[in-house]
């Protein structure tokens, strides 16, 4: 808030020694920092100089590829950036973004539990509201996601995400919880599945990381419990193909495994024991906060999950408080 900031304080630095931090971030050079700026390779020697007496810190160092900044000065940027960019904007003006006209090209981030039930409806809202627009989706899990943004790598995500800094912004979605998938007519075996049946049969994991072990073998630890995961895949994709060719089951996300089971015919139940659920949500970069395009592009994804009305699914087992974990 306003009422936080003493203009004092901003009277004792001078405050246009910033676009010279941002030159010398981007340009790792006094020469092409100078040049950037229309100004002399003095003056911004000395500005360079100053920067470092207010901030206590050397900022930039010489090496043999140029000036490196330090760890202070990669730390401010990821401070200052959004703040720079902010007002940068409201001073020469936010381009406007008229879905209808804008040609623009957005980077998401999300697992493949997530795509499969957002992409249909995201290329339909595209198609009708936004021709101009194109949508490049990779994989990202919740640990990869702040650092995608960092890097400029994605624009949005959307997950389960950890490591979230002070310059992220993050809005929850909805709850998910999880579910048994299985091919019923294979094995036998009818929903809901027992405890004798789950840890009977081998498993299928999704593991971003590739380990054979998740949120479920906790579970099953805490009632000294394990079952054996003969297979383990970082894309959730895979495993109703594998579902359908062999004898073996796999926990899944519950949106994600309704899914699977309509499209694949296979057969849903209930986990059999309390399973942590989690928390999607969307994260994004606040340098993005009122980018209008970025605004047009967040208000139709919470658009679409409304509709989906994806709520959480929740075993005899589950109550509504347990905390949140994302890989099975």
């Amino acid at each position: 808030m306003i009422d936080n900031i003493n203009e004092i304080d901003f009277r004792k630095a001078d405050l246009n020694l910033l676009p010279v931090f941002s030159a010398l971030l981007k340009e790792r050079s006094v020469t092409r920092a100078a040049s950037r700026l229309y100004l002399g390779q003095p003056a911004v020697s000395a500005a360079l100089v100053r920067l470092r007496e207010m901030f206590k810190d050397e900022l930039f160092v010489r090496t043999a590829k140029g000036m490196e900044p330090t760890a202070r000065a990669l730390e401010l940027a990821e401070q200052l950036a959004p703040a720079l960019e902010i007002i940068h904007r409201e001073m020469f003006g936010a381009p406007r973004f008229d879905p209808a006209t804008a040609e623009r090209t957005f980077r998401l981030g999300m697992p493949d539990s997530i795509e499969v039930g957002l992409s249909p409806s995201l290329i339909e809202c595209i198609q009708r509201e936004a021709p101009g627009v194109r949508v490049a989706i990779r994989l990202a899990g919740h640990e990869q996601g702040a650092k995608l943004l960092d890097n400029k790598e994605m624009d949005l995500g959307i997950s389960r995400f950890t490591n979230v800094a002070s310059w992220h912004r993050q809005e929850n979605l909805y709850r998910e919880g999880y579910v048994c998938l299985f091919d019923g007519a294979r094995l036998g075996i009818q929903a809901p599945i027992g405890m004798e049946d789950y840890l009977a049969l081998p498993h299928l994991l999704m593991s971003f990381s590739g380990d054979f072990e998740g949120v479920v073998d906790e579970a099953l630890a805490r009632r000294k419990l394990r079952r054996r995961v003969l297979f383990s895949t970082t894309r959730f994709s895979a495993l109703p193909f594998i579902l359908k060719e062999t004898d073996a089951i796999a926990t899944l996300p519950a949106s994600m495994a309704r899914r699977c089971a309509k499209a694949f015919n296979l057969t849903l139940s209930p986990t059999p024991i309390e399973i942590e659920t989690f928390t999607i949500s969307m994260l994004w970069h606040a340098r993005h906060d009122r980018d209008p395009g970025h605004i047009w592009l967040r208000e139709a994804v919470k658009s679409i999950v409304q509709l989906q009305a994806s709520p959480v699914v929740e075993s005899p087992h589950q109550g509504p408080n347990a905390r949140s974990r994302a890989e099975e």
